[in-house]
């Protein structure tokens, strides 16, 4: 009885093999190193959202701190008030001064609220712009790793069988 032929995998399918494995991991590695950096990108965003949230909360109560102090010296004003006409004179200058202070407050809000969007549009624009570079290069390097790999992969199976016809026609002779 004839005993099968015994064909062992040749030692260039096995390279090939493990250089692709090799150069998916790398592959892999650089998907990942560029998803983390847009990660923590994306973190120290939230961390500036959060101070710039923290800036106007503070803001907030500064200006509401003023505004009720402001209430509390025309309150005393108005009991000092010696008759009607002084106590409407107190309160008119009350109105235009909260009037000018309301103003003020809203400028600055407006610019706090302004600031961040900027510093957070920039911050995602870059954050986006630097993953999606990081993740094209990864791609066209881990194509260029496929394709030399898939050429030695072809340079190897030819070799694998030109071997094994060169094997059957020895063993046929």
């Amino acid at each position: 009885m004839t005993q099968p032929p015994n064909y062992e995998i040749p030692t260039e399918m096995r390279d090939f093999a493990e250089k692709s494995v090799e150069q998916a991991r790398k592959a892999f590695d650089s998907f990942i190193g560029a998803a983390r950096k847009t990660a923590d990108t994306l973190q120290g965003s939230a961390e500036m959202a959060r101070n710039n949230a923290q800036d106007a909360s503070s803001r907030g109560f500064s200006f509401a701190e003023q505004n009720v102090n402001a209430a509390f010296d025309l309150a005393q004003k108005l009991v000092r008030s010696r008759d009607i006409q002084e106590a409407m004179q107190h309160q008119a200058e009350f109105v235009r001064s909260q009037f000018a202070a309301m103003q003020t407050q809203a400028r600055e809000f407006g610019g706090l609220a302004q600031n961040a969007m900027q510093q957070s549009a920039e911050n995602a624009k870059q954050a986006m712009q630097q993953g999606a570079e990081q993740a094209r290069s990864a791609m066209q390097q881990s194509a260029e790793q496929a394709k030399q790999a898939m050429q030695k992969g072809a340079d190897a199976a030819r070799s694998a069988t030109d071997k094994a016809t060169n094997a059957a026609k020895d063993a046929a002779s």
